[in-house]
Order: structure tokens, then sequence, then C-alpha cells
């Protein structure tokens, strides 16, 4: 089926080339084993058959002596698909170098340097892969929208969350094989990614970043020459991979366009033509079986072209998409009301973002803002778990505990009489319509908290606006309530069946309250 599809995709390229009258220029190279892990295609060093090779367009497999040939225009960055149980280089900064560019003239003159002039295409774009060990079960690290636009809110990621990251990793008996950054690295000031990257770097895993629209060149007109500076630090916008029994696609969200009326530049949620095109062709070399992974910056919801992507994705048993850019967090299940064709709700991840509400909040006694997000979830990060075509999620609030997973609000002394009209709000952190929360005032009766959809009152009394919580369940306190001292505890199971407990302590008297939280 696999030699079809690439003969198929051979003709079609080689027609689309005779009907548009261009000249063909072809790239030919060799993926192959580096025994000794140089980089260069050394004497005795064999060719891998079978691995995808992508102009960003096309996709072909190699032969059985690793070869294999693509069309490239002047501007083309050439990629392997990292197959399962082979690894590609990283770089001091552990950026896996999956691709080369050919630019031969380079990028043109920007505000933040692109691509320098790569010369002539090379005889041979070789692809070195060394044999990596990837079992069925295995965890990753996805970070929100890390957002840094000085060495301040470098710092502010290094200390909050970075470092702890690193001594999760030290620890754990499964720890993560590697790192996935959702977009807006960085805050428009694109000279920050490497203090950015070294700080990352620190966690010890290779990272795959995604593009975000704080990370585009926005001196520029038109989407093609947006992600200038992003291939030089990253390679290609839009990319896949395989990682045990898991294939991932990266995708390219941000489609930049110029707004005529105020003169400026603009961005919306979109894949375009060319990208849908390598997505097709990727997702018909991968079986309807094998669990897929989309990571994308823009919620899957707000991408012009989701019905494309939807149908592209339909025939897959197992999928899973991720998401930032919000700055809060969601468990969206698209169904046939949002356009979904399968039976099966696809489930859509919006995690949040590490930098919180852009750093900013008052500062600890170590200097750090609390960057408390808009929905009141804490800034932070999640591990993702897979094993096979199953996975699970666990959100980790930066530097809290791990079993701190939800923050509970009433007011802190209640009467006897308004016990029973008191709300009891739990906001618990990447909570889902698919979970389960129950509370109990001392030893009392459990009771089921309903899941509503209000502002977070923290962030109410900090001013920050009336952002919906998506994530926010409600109850009533009890009658019967006797004037003391008291525990509302607070239990969730979520979609994974994973448990956590709140607790929150209230007063209760016989005369009037004043009700304050």
């Amino acid at each position: 089926m696999r030699a079809l599809c690439v003969v198929f995709l051979s003709v079609w390229v080689i027609w689309c080339n005779a009907a548009s009258g261009a000249e063909a220029t072809t790239a030919k190279g060799v993926v192959f084993e580096d025994a000794n892990g140089n980089g260069v295609r050394d004497d005795g060093e064999a060719g891998i058959a079978g691995v995808r090779v992508s102009n960003g367009r096309e996709i072909v497999l190699t032969g059985e002596d690793g070869a294999y040939a693509l069309p490239v225009s002047d501007d083309t960055i050439l990629f392997v698909i990292k197959p399962r149980g082979w690894m590609t280089p990283v770089d001091g900064l552990n950026l896996p170098r999956f691709y080369s560019i050919h630019k031969p003239a380079g990028s043109p003159k920007l505000e933040y340097a692109g691509v320098e002039p790569t010369g002539p295409l090379p005889v041979s774009v070789d692809f070195p892969l060394v044999k990596h060990d990837e079992p069925d079960a295995f965890s990753i690290i996805v970070f929100g929208d890390t957002q840094t636009r000085s060495l301040d809110d470098v710092n502010y990621l290094e200390h909050d969350v970075i470092e702890e990251v690193i001594g999760h990793q030290n620890t754990v008996s499964a720890p993560a094989v590697f790192g996935i950054s959702l977009g807006d690295l960085l805050y428009d000031r694109l000279e920050i990614a490497a203090a950015l990257d070294g700080a990352v770097a620190q966690i010890g895993v290779p990272f795959y970043n995604v593009l975000g629209n704080h990370d585009t060149n926005q001196d520029v007109k038109d989407d093609e020459l947006s992600d200038e500076t992003w291939e030089r630090l990253y390679g290609p916008a839009y990319y896949s991979f395989d990682y045990g029994p898991v294939h991932f696609i990266h995708l390219d969200s941000v489609m930049w366009h110029w707004n005529q009326e105020e003169d400026r530049g603009d961005y919306h949620g979109g894949l375009g033509e060319r990208q849908l095109e390598f997505v097709k062709n990727d997702l018909a070399l991968v079986p309807k079986d094998q669990l897929v992974v989309l990571s994308m910056h823009i919620p899957i919801l707000e991408l012009d072209e989701r019905g494309e992507l939807y149908a592209l994705m339909a025939g897959h048993l197992h999928c899973i998409s991720f998401s930032g850019h919000t700055h809060t967090q969601q468990h969206v299940f698209v169904s046939t009301d949002n356009g979904w064709p399968g039976a099966t709700p696809h489930h859509h991840v919006n995690v949040g973002a590490a930098c919180g509400y852009w750093w900013h909040g008052d500062k600890d006694e170590l200097g750090i803002p609390h960057a408390t997000m808009g929905d009141g979830t804490p800034n932070g990060w999640m591990l993702v778990t897979f094993d096979g075509t199953a996975y699970s999620i666990r959100f980790k609030a930066a530097r809290r505990p791990a079993d701190h997973q939800m923050n509970i609000h009433t007011p802190e002394e209640v009467s006897v009489a308004d016990a029973p009209t008191t709300d009891v709000l739990a906001n618990v952190f990447a909570g889902s319509e698919r979970s389960a929360v129950q509370m109990r005032v001392g030893k009392g009766a459990w009771s089921k908290m309903t899941m509503v959809t209000t502002g977070d009152p923290y962030m109410k009394a900090l001013g920050y606006g009336g952002n919906h919580c998506n994530h926010m369940w409600q109850a009533n306190l009890p009658t019967g309530l006797t004037p003391g001292t008291h525990t509302i505890e607070v239990t969730t199971t979520d979609m994974f069946g994973q448990t956590y407990t709140g607790r929150r302590i209230i007063r209760v008297v016989e005369g009037e309250s004043t009700k304050a939280e």
C-alpha cells in the first residue's frame, strides 16, 4: 500500500510540474544509519529503506538503498519524518535537526534575520539517523505559551517552571522523553530566542516547537515570509514524526496577512492549501489504527480549514490535538455539532500557558509574578503519558504540590441561615465535562457539584475581567450546619481516572455574616 502511494505521489508531482510549465529541480539524497554519530555518511554506512521524506507538500519513501528524490523550489525545506526506533541529530540546545533548508539567495532583509544564502543545491541531501529504543509507553512535557519578551521573562520561566521540570525528570520512574512547546515561545522580540532556547535545553530532552503568532516576522505583508526567522532557528513551520507507536503532526496554524484598512500586519487561524496537502499525504501513510497527535498554536475550532482537517483525520480511529494561544484551559470534545464527521467526538486540549497571564501579577518572595491565567488556573505545564493508543494527561501548577489541582471559593464566614444559599465554587484545573466532582462538609454526606460557566472569583477581584472559566463546579452549603469552624472537602475524578482532593475552612456563625471571601 505504501509503495502504491509513493508511485501515485510521484506521478502527481510530474503532472503538476508539466501542467505549470515550470522546470523541475530535483533534490536527491539518502537517509542512512549514522553508525558513528558524526552526522556525515561515511563509507560503509548503509541507507535505510522505507523512511518518509518530505518537501513540505509531497512525501516519498526511501528505496532499498535509502535513496529518495523530491522536487524543490528556491525556497524549500526538506525534512525526514522520523520513524519509530530511530532518532535524528539534536544540536547543543536539544533542538532536533531533521531538516535541510534550500534557499540559495537566503531570506530577504528583515528586522530579525532569516536564513543565510544556502548556495546551490547539494549533489546529495542526506539525513542521518541513529537507532533509538522507543517503548509503547512513554511521557512527554507540554508547554503552552512561554511568551518571553525580555530576559526577565526568561528568568521567570527558568525559576518558576524549568527548574521543577528538571527535578521531575530526575525523580520519576518514567521521565519524559521529549517536550513540545505549543507556540508563542517568544513575544515579538525574536532576539530573546537564544536565551529561551538555552533555558529550555537544561531540561535535557529534545524539544519540538510549534510556531505561534508572536514568533513571526511582523514586518512582512504576506504569510510566506512570516516564518523566515523561525526557519533559521527551528526549521520548517510544520512537520511530523513518530515516537514509539504514536504519530505526531505539528501544524502552523497562524496565517499572517496585511490589514489594509489599518495598514498593519495581522493574523488569523488557518492552515493553507500546501500544508493541508502535506497533512493529506502524511496521513495516507499512517495506519488507521495508529494514535495521531496534532499540535498547533491556535485552537482547532478557530481554524479556517477545520472542516478540511476534520475530513482528513476522520478515518483515523485514535486522535487527539493540543493548542495554546488563549492563556486559559479547556477540554473540547468536537462533535457533529461542530462539524466533526466521526461518530466519536475528537478530543482537543487547550493546555493553557506556562507564562500564565503573560508573567503579570504581584511578585512573591523570590521575585516571580503569580502569573495566574485569566480563568483562575495557575501557570504551569502538562505531562502527557502514552501507552499504545491510550493516553492520559496531568496538569502541574508551577511550584505547587503535584496534588494541588483546584481552588475552592467560599466566603470566609457565613451565618447558619445563609448557609443553604451560599455558593461553593471549585475551580478544577484542567477539568472537563467528563470529570466527576463532589463535595461534603466535615463528615457529612457527599453531594454532586454541577459544572457551570462563570468567571473565577479571584480573577474578578483582581480586576482581570470576567473571563469565563470552563472548568468550574458549583454547589450550595448544606442545611443544618452548626455554629463553629468546618472543613469543606471537594474531590474530583477526571476522565483518566485520576482523583484529586481540595479543602477549604469556613466559619459558621449564629448572627449575620459578611460573606466576604
